[in-house]
């Protein structure tokens, strides 16, 4: 991997990350681009005790331009983009319409690949192998930003989910303190430490694989299942199985095999509504106008790393959290009621028969 770091017009950061040595990258941004003004800051809530990010200029943010204006696509043709190179590999730079900066954090935008019709599940175990490399890379150097607390590399993907740019993209958030979902899996770590003296995750994962009803798919060192305890319709966990507290603490074993497991469960997800059975799984009269075979998956993948300087660093596991919000081909989980105002999700989809769609859908 050759990393090569420079400015955009506006002094913002950017990274390529190429997977030949030799890659030149010294073309420069010419767009006449004002600086940076952000109005982000960072409220605590006194009665839940959390924080909630205030960032009223990304009202102003690009939303759905058509294909020949995207800012993810290389530069080509005389049309200018984020990315001033022709072409790349993997590329990073700090988001032009941050919901956190400064000394609230730092918000990057990480493309995967310059094919805007692509998904990362159409990437190679090599290119999927480099956008790895770049997530560690990332976390190493947002580690070392006075003030932050967390690094959170995620992807989201799909119109439904909310996503405002098509372009095959992911997005990485360095906190300037501890999320609350992190801070709750602390709790239940230490309490989990108290009562039985093991660790919390290396037991959820064991009982997980003796249970074996809602494995998906297992390798050597990585192994992907349905949680019991589910909160979306199809949602996976993949976790290695020596227990590490971030990114950068994978073994080279662990490393190689990722792209593997990842994009083969990227591949089931896009399968699991798809045409089967002489049938269709689309509900009768959505009005789409297109089969679900011909449709992807939308979903959120979240990657759950330790918090920098959090107790007990080294009890927490690293893993990677992918769902959908699709329960069906035409129809969405929404978050109404019981989930927005009490934070208690009713899941319509068991468990062990998403668990059971997934393994179904495999690849041949």
């Amino acid at each position: 991997m050759k990393k090569t770091t420079t400015r955009l017009a506006d002094g913002r950061e950017l990274i390529y990350y190429d997977l030949r040595d030799d890659a030149v990258r010294g073309e420069r941004d010419p767009r006449p681009l004002d600086p940076v003004a952000t109005a982000a800051e960072i409220r605590h809530d006194r009665l839940l005790g959390d924080s909630v990010a205030i960032a009223s200029h990304r009202q102003a943010r690009t939303y759905h331009p058509p294909a020949d204006e995207c800012p993810l696509c290389p530069s080509r043709d005389g049309r200018l983009s984020e990315i001033p190179a022709p072409d790349y590999d993997v590329a990073v730079f700090e988001n032009r319409f941050p919901s956190l900066a400064g000394d609230s954090g730092r918000c990057e935008v990480v493309c995967f690949t310059p094919d805007h019709d692509a998904s990362f599940a159409d990437l190679t175990e090599e290119r999927a192998a480099l956008v790895l490399d770049a997530w560690t890379d990332r976390t190493a150097e947002l580690s070392q930003l006075p003030g932050v607390e967390q690094v959170f590399c995620f992807e989201n993907r799909g119109a439904e989910i909310g996503v405002t740019l098509g372009h095959p993209h992911g997005q990485i958030y360095a906190y300037p303190f501890v999320t609350p979902r992190t801070a709750r899996m602390l709790t239940s770590v230490a309490a989990h430490r108290e009562a039985t003296g093991g660790n919390l995750f290396d037991d959820t994962v064991a009982d997980e694989l003796a249970d074996g009803r809602r494995i998906v798919l297992e390798g050597e060192h990585w192994v992907v299942f349905v949680p019991y305890a589910a909160h979306w319709p199809y949602e996976v966990h993949l976790y290695p199985k020596r227990r590490v507290p971030d990114l950068l603490a994978l073994d080279d074993a662990a490393r190689t095999e990722f792209p593997q497991i990842y994009l083969e469960v990227l591949r089931r997800f896009d399968r699991i509504f798809a045409v089967r059975g002489g049938g269709s799984e689309a509900a009768p009269g959505d009005g789409s106008g297109e089969s679900a075979a011909a449709t992807r998956t939308p979903y959120i993948a979240a990657w759950h790393q330790a918090p920098l300087r959090a107790e007990h660093r080294g009890d927490f596991a690293l893993h990677l959290e992918l769902f959908t919000i699709r329960r069906t081909s035409g129809k969405l989980k929404f978050l109404a009621g019981s989930e927005s105002g009490m934070n208690v999700f009713i899941n319509d989809v068991p468990p062990e028969a998403a668990a059971d769609r997934l393994r179904e859908v495999a690849s041949e």
